[in-house]
């Protein structure tokens, strides 16, 4: 409206007075309804063009969205395994401060898992201590097969030596008999020491290992039983939590609630434009932006940096093809807003909605020497036609809060 008007101004206005005032044409006379276009044609039409030109000069280079959000972020309340809740700590609506316990799970199975290593425990403990008297006892009777091997081997070699000397003294079946004695007691005393070898085994190897074992089901019981309470990771406010002892909770199909932390994005804003300004929004540049959650404020925001890609292309690999058609929207640019001046954007609670307009300012460039002549004077005019969008936004924000209580 405010362009049409302009352009009236400097095309049918004069032209309307020219004939008026110059020819002295009248209203009803020779100024008629039915000759007005061929009377003002060129006014008409040169308002038109101009109308039209003012309007995308202003909308390309000095965007407008009504998509401006205070984004936060939530933290989900999640336990590391599924289980019924044993005891609950906080309410909902309660600010926590970071460690603080929130609900714990029941821990009957995992105690009952933990005590029980636990004996395992004492039990191969014990057996240690047992073992170590099997290996002295192996030991006594490796020593003792020994005594016996060697005493066998000195009565054979003294029968063989007076056997040597007179074969009349020893008979066969003496030698015979001591032959095996010997045999026996060589079988005893390897019988003995793999006994010993054994008892050594078990105490050096075998009985550690499952001590290490049971230490290690001691261990994965106490981890359960610790991740059985689950803390604030973070200060903020417990929401969406209602929960109670005997609820079952399940870290993927039933998280406990949510956790809005303190410092959750607060002064930071994102803006949805058209794809036409992607190639005008550049970090830095000026936004003003009016929230119903604020009303009759006006906040300066800059373009903290703006999202390289376009959600709108995004897709997962399915079973079918995509079609482009398929997609309702065509996507926006987003911009990431911060503001110019922290306090201004107090009092905006997070998820506010809000409207906002860029501008696009060549000052820089024109101070510097980077624009001159007629292209410098032009880019004054298209920096100075944000004027038009901040009237807009000025008075939208005055009628935001109406619109607001009306449609609520």
């Amino acid at each position: 409206m405010l362009e049409l008007i302009f352009s009236a101004l400097i095309t049918i206005v004069p032209d309307y007075l020219y004939r008026r005032y110059k020819q002295g044409k009248r209203w009803g006379h020779e100024i008629t309804l039915f000759n007005v276009w061929y009377e003002l044609r060129w006014g008409l039409t040169a308002c038109a063009i101009l109308a039209v030109t003012l309007i995308t000069i202003i909308f390309y280079f000095h965007p407008s969205t009504r998509k401006v959000t205070a984004v936060f972020r939530t933290v989900t309340i999640l336990s590391d395994r599924g289980g019924r809740v044993a005891e609950v700590y906080v309410t909902n609506n309660a600010r926590v401060k970071a460690g603080d316990a929130i609900f714990t799970l029941d821990t009957t199975r995992q105690e009952a898992a933990a005590e029980t290593a636990q004996r395992r425990i004492e039990e191969i403990d014990a057996t240690l201590g047992l073992i170590a008297t099997e290996v002295a006892t192996a030991e006594a009777r490796v020593k003792a097969a020994e005594v016996e091997l060697s005493q066998a081997e000195n009565d054979l070699q003294r029968r063989l030596s007076l056997a040597e000397r007179n074969d009349t003294v020893v008979s066969e079946q003496e030698l015979e008999r001591l032959q095996t004695a010997v045999s026996g007691a060589t079988s005893q005393r390897a019988a003995a020491i793999s006994a010993r070898d054994g008892a050594k085994l078990r105490q050096t190897a075998v009985l550690p290992a499952q001590k290490e074992s049971a230490r290690a089901v001691l261990q994965e019981a106490e981890n359960e039983i610790a991740k059985s309470t689950v803390f604030a990771e973070v200060d903020g406010t417990v929401t969406q939590f209602l929960l109670k002892p005997g609820d079952i909770v399940n870290p993927i199909l039933r998280p406990a609630g949510i956790l809005v932390p303190e410092i959750s994005g607060q002064g930071r804003f994102v803006a949805a434009f058209g794809q036409i300004s992607a190639s005008v929004l550049k970090p830095g540049m000026l936004v003003e932006i009016t929230c119903a959650s604020k009303p009759l404020t006006i906040v300066p925001m800059i373009v903290d940096g703006v999202q390289d890609t376009i959600a709108a292309g995004q897709f997962r690999p399915g079973d079918a093809l995509l079609d482009s058609q398929d997609r309702a929207r065509p996507g926006t640019v987003t911009a990431f807003l911060a503001p110019v001046f922290p306090k201004h954007s107090e009092g905006i609670p997070p998820g506010s909605a809000c409207i906002g307009v860029a501008y696009t300012s060549r000052a820089k460039e024109i101070d510097a020497g980077k624009i001159t002549g007629l292209s410098a004077f032009f880019a004054r005019i298209v920096d100075g036609m944000g004027i038009a969008n901040a009237i807009v936004l000025r008075a939208q924000a005055i009628l935001l809060p109406v619109k607001t209580l009306v449609f609520s």
